[in-house]
């Protein structure tokens, strides 16, 4: 009954993971399923992800973790942000490697492994901040935090990571000057008796662009999904989109020329116009603001604009001019939002660059009343 649905195409996720795994050589490849797989599916892409050689799952908050593992996933899973104080025994419990860059979140989380790990030791990854400005520890307190981790008896001081905000941006030199800091902060570390055996710092753009940060471990997001880091990185691997975003015509009229369109009437019709109406709006995850920017759908294997702002759960398609057409646009057409129909392709950079935005958000606004439905061959 769904009025919109996402195809989500697990064979290309399992295909991008060898394709990376075959990129980064000796590296571990952790597929990142955070935020439902980027609004692919955190279950099923990660499931895809493991049976197709991926070695880790990576998500941002413990929750996502708690529905990997209730779904019976149980790979390596890095949690990638210090879990609130009371999510720590669920943590521990769910046998999720942590993340950590403060002394208050390292003691709490001790106190979390005694009480449940019995004489186990938790895993516990030390994030340093070498540029990002978000998250992590200072360089200059790295083996300090890594002391009080590698000294409690029921923590174990398994990676040290950090994170690269332009890697995207190859050209520039600031992804240089981190893995630097970085060298640095491992050499610190040696030097006090310390060498976790796994370093951690490249992203998708990282271990595309970036072959000296690597490591042993890779954090491949976007990446897995199909989707370039950035534009100017589409091509650099063989890496096939998974998902199409996909509705129907719901209705169609004649509109007169010179005729306002959806709310505030900021377009108009430019002649005598066949106005398709597509059950899918801004509540789903298509932006109000894509028709103004020249946002295009797909119907009949043709590009139409789209016309007059998207509202809540609707959208309208300017279907060409009036009268006699041997391709009219009738209820029930297929409507493809993101993703291929015929020879043309609508991707989700494409939005991006007429919004302004980063292809994550694009995938990851799709909301959930947007069906998931998954194919394998």
């Amino acid at each position: 009954m769904a009025r919109a649905w996402a195809d989500v195409d697990l064979d290309a996720v399992a295909h991008n993971i060898r394709v990376l795994k075959e990129h980064v050589g000796s590296s571990r490849l952790c597929a990142v399923v955070k935020a439902d797989g980027y609004g692919h599916g955190a279950v099923p892409v990660g499931r895809a992800a493991v049976a197709a050689g991926a070695d880790w799952l990576a998500v941002a908050q413990v929750h996502e973790a708690l529905t990997l593992r209730e779904a019976g996933v149980d790979a390596p899973l890095l949690v990638l942000s210090e879990p609130r104080p009371d999510e720590l025994d669920t943590v521990v419990s769910l046998e999720a490697r942590v993340t950590v860059y403060t002394p208050e979140t390292v003691a709490l989380l001790g106190d979390a492994a005694r009480r449940h790990a019995g004489s186990a030791r938790v895993p516990v990854h030390l994030k340093v901040d070498t540029g990002m400005r978000r998250v992590g520890v200072a360089p200059g307190d790295a083996v300090a935090l890594a002391k009080v981790i590698a000294d409690h008896p029921n923590l174990e001081l398994e990676g040290i990571c950090t994170h690269f905000p332009v890697a995207d941006e190859p050209g520039r030199t600031f992804t240089g000057q981190q893995i630097e800091r970085f060298e640095a902060v491992l050499g610190d570390l040696r030097s006090a008796g310390f060498e976790p055996p796994l370093r951690h710092a490249a992203n998708s753009a990282g271990a595309l662009c970036f072959p000296e940060a690597r490591y042993d471990l890779v954090r491949c997001g976007i990446a897995i999904y199909g989707i370039p880091p950035a534009p100017a990185l589409e091509g650099l691997l063989d890496l096939r989109p998974a998902l199409r975003l996909v509705s129907e015509v719901s209705f169609v009229k004649e509109v007169p020329a010179g005729e306002g369109v959806s709310y505030g009437l900021h377009q108009q019709t430019p002649r005598d116009s066949i106005v398709a109406t597509v059950p899918i709006g801004y509540a789903d995850g298509v932006f109000r603001a894509l028709p103004l920017a020249g946002g295009e759908v797909l119907i009949h294997g043709q590009r139409r604009r789209m016309i007059g702002v998207v509202t809540m759960d609707q959208l309208m398609v300017d279907c060409g001019p009036t009268g006699p057409s041997g391709d009219a646009v009738r209820r029930g057409d297929e409507v493809v939002l993101l993703g291929g129909q015929d020879a043309e392709r609508i991707t989700p950079d494409d939005w991006a660059t007429r919004l302004g935005t980063i292809s994550y958000e694009v995938v990851c606004a799709i909301g959930p009343r947007v069906e998931r439905r998954y194919r394998r061959s």
